[in-house]
């Protein structure tokens, strides 16, 4: 019985994937789809009135889970879900992530019923599985905005240079797209293409921070507009604005060394336990069995786990809670 059942979930899973393949959008099509979650993530200024900009879009529903955007474009949450899933830079959406995740979270879910069947346990192994594409995102996510706060400073100056030469603003983007390093020369070069489409350079600015929340872009940016509606030397105002960004840059490098140890006794905390209940067990074979067969040392397997996840936490908002 127990192989039928391993069996029928194997033969589940490469159905599925087998599907998810064949149903794949071609490599144009996933182009153009994450473009429309770009000018989806913006908002457009009409008659000076704030607009959404999905309102002037036809939804689409040329992805195969298109009816989920549909369904839920309404709500908040949907929306910034598509902005977090268009802030990894992945080419996916929304919808796809979601549907991957709840295929995921079934999926670990039977698996635990057949290895485990515990209930805990089985919604413990389906909320675990069902996060790892988010987990995906989120890493991605964060793997882009480190490229793009390192490569920044460099992108800054190159348009500084292009302001000394006599550039405009725009000229200056051109170039900064063009010769920066591909993080952040792509989204700039993005900027300038949406400047020639007629969107003006505040809201171009201000969707290229929709799609990377940096706080070091969000300084540029504010820079920027500040001295086009106040006036004022723009190329010293990239100068220091450069200044402040490697300066900051600097002190958080400093922050990391300063912490390191903190962090490393974080880790070497929460594996601890782990490691010992393996290498115990590895020594004398069953010597945990007790804990994993009795009711009351299942529990207290659950509060142990749950303990040194907290422990894990709060070091980690001890180590990262310094902010510059």
């Amino acid at each position: 019985m127990m192989m039928l059942i391993s069996g029928f979930i194997a033969i589940l899973a490469v159905t599925f994937g087998v599907m998810m393949l064949a149903a794949s959008p071609s490599r144009d099509a996933k182009r153009v789809e994450q473009r429309i979650a770009v000018i989806q993530a913006g908002t457009a200024r009409i008659d000076g009135m704030d607009m959404d900009a999905t309102s002037l879009l036809r939804a689409s529903s040329s992805d195969r889970f298109g009816w989920l955007d549909t369904s839920f474009q309404k709500y908040p949450l949907w929306k910034n879900l598509q902005r977090f899933v268009m802030q990894s830079g992945v080419n996916s959406n929304a919808s796809a992530v979601l549907v991957q995740s709840a295929a995921m979270g079934v999926i670990g879910l039977l698996t635990a019923s057949i290895v485990y069947p515990e209930p805990s346990v089985e919604i413990i192994a389906a909320c675990v599985m069902a996060s790892l594409p988010w987990i995906r995102i989120a890493w991605a996510r964060s793997r882009r905005l480190k490229a793009f706060n390192k490569d920044l400073p460099e992108a800054i100056d190159m348009m500084a240079r292009a302001l000394r030469a006599g550039h405009a603003i725009s000229g200056a983007i051109e170039m900064a797209g063009d010769s920066a390093p591909p993080a952040t020369g792509k989204e700039f070069a993005e900027v300038f293409r949406q400047q020639n489409f007629g969107l003006p350079l505040r809201e171009a600015l201000l969707q290229l921070l929709e799609r990377v929340p940096s706080p070091d872009l969000r300084v540029l940016i504010t820079a920027i507009l500040v001295q086009r509606e106040t006036g004022g030397n723009l190329v010293e105002v990239m100068d220091r604005t450069v200044f402040l960004i490697r300066e900051r840059q600097r002190i958080q490098g400093e922050i990391k060394v300063q912490t390191a140890q903190g962090r490393l006794t974080g880790w070497i905390l929460s594996l601890m336990p782990i490691g010992l209940m393996g290498i115990l067990n590895i020594i004398d074979p069953g010597y945990s069995k007790i804990l994993l067969t009795d009711p009351f040392g299942r529990k207290l397997c659950y509060v142990g786990l749950g303990l040194i996840v907290l422990g894990g936490l709060i070091i980690r908002q001890i180590v990262n809670g310094v902010d510059v």
